[in-house]
C-alpha cells in the first residue's frame, strides 16, 4: 500500500504514538482521523496537521455503538477507509494484593476494556468497512495494526491488568488475520518496549537515564517516531501479515 493512498483511522491519535502516525502518513500524503477523548489536543492536532488532511472525533473505543457511528463519519471524511492503526491504551498499574487490600476488580476490567476490548471494536468495525473496498493488484483491501506491549511477553509485578490486556492483544492477531484475509484484510500488532511518553519526560533525570540504560542497544528510550516508521513499513510490505513485531531494542523486563 502505497502511503499516499492511506486513508486511516487512528486511535489515541492526538499524543504520543498514534500522534507520531498521523504525522508520518499526513507527511507522505495521507489522510487520518484521530479517535481520542482530548478535545483540546485533539484540536492542536488538527490544527497542526491541516484540516483538508485531519479530523479529530471525540470517541470511547469501548463503546460499540459510538465506534460504529465514528468509522462511518471518518470514512465520510476521508473519502474511503482502509487502514486502522489502534494506539490507545492505559496502564492500570496496580498489584493483585496491596497494601489496601486486593485489586479492585473495576481496575482490572478498566484496563482490560480499553486495551483489549477496545482494540477489539475497533478492529472489527473498521474491518466491516474496509471489506468494501476495490481490491489492490495483490487482493488486498486494508491494513489493521494494533498496539500491544512486551509487557505481554514480560509482565512486571504490578502489571497483571496491563499485561493481560496486551497479551489478549497479541493472541487475537493470529485468528483475526486468518479469519479477515479472505476479505484481504492484514492484520498485525506491534508490542513496543519502553518508549518516552510524557510520564517518563516528567522522571527525574537519573531515573531516565537509568531506564536508558537498561536497554542493550540502542540504550535509548524509543521514540514515536520509531514505531511511526514501523507501521508505515508493515503499511507497505504486503507479506507481513498475522504477526506480532517487538519494537524493544532487545529489552526484557525484569520482575519489577
Amino acid at each position: 500500500m502505497q502511503l499516499s493512498n492511506v486513508r486511516a483511522v487512528i486511535t489515541g491519535g492526538v499524543s504520543g504514538l498514534g500522534l507520531a502516525v498521523a504525522e508520518h502518513l499526513v507527511a507522505h500524503g495521507g489522510k487520518v482521523a484521530l479517535f481520542d477523548l482530548n478535545d483540546e489536543k485533539g484540536a492542536a492536532a488538527v490544527a497542526a496537521l491541516g484540516q483538508a488532511h485531519a479530523s479529530y472525533q471525540q470517541v470511547n473505543v469501548s463503546d460499540e455503538a459510538a465506534v460504529a457511528e465514528a468509522i462511518e463519519q471518518a470514512h465520510a471524511f476521508l473519502g474511503g477507509l482502509n487502514v486502522a492503526v489502534n494506539c490507545a491504551g492505559i496502564l492500570g498499574a496496580g498489584r493483585v494484593l496491596g497494601k489496601e487490600g486486593p485489586m479492585p476488580l473495576a481496575g482490572f476490567q478498566g484496563t482490560v476494556m480499553v486495551n483489549l476490548v477496545g482494540s477489539f471494536n475497533v478492529a472489527k468495525a473498521a474491518a466491516n468497512r474496509i471489506q468494501h473496498n476495490d481490491a489492490g493488484p495483490d487482493g488486498e483491501r486494508g491494513v489493521i495494526i494494533n498496539t500491544a506491549s512486551i509487557a505481554a511477553y514480560e509482565g512486571q509485578i504490578g502489571q497483571a491488568a496491563y499485561a493481560a490486556s496486551k497479551g489478549g492483544v497479541v493472541s487475537m492477531t493470529l485468528p483475526m488475520a486468518r479469519e479477515l484475509s479472505r476479505f484481504g484484510i492484514r492484520v498485525n500488532t506491534i508490542a513496543p518496549g519502553v518508549f518516552w511518553t510524557p510520564m517518563v519526560d516528567g522522571m527525574p533525570p537519573a531515573v531516565q537515564e537509568s531506564l536508558a540504560a537498561s536497554i542493550p542497544f540502542p540504550s535509548r528510550l524509543g521514540k514515536p517516531e520509531d514505531f511511526a516508521s514501523l507501521v508505515a513499513y508493515i503499511l507497505g510490505n504486503t507479506y507481513i501479515n498475522g504477526e506480532t513485531i517487538r519494537l524493544d531494542g532487545a529489552t526484557r523486563l525484569a520482575p519489577k
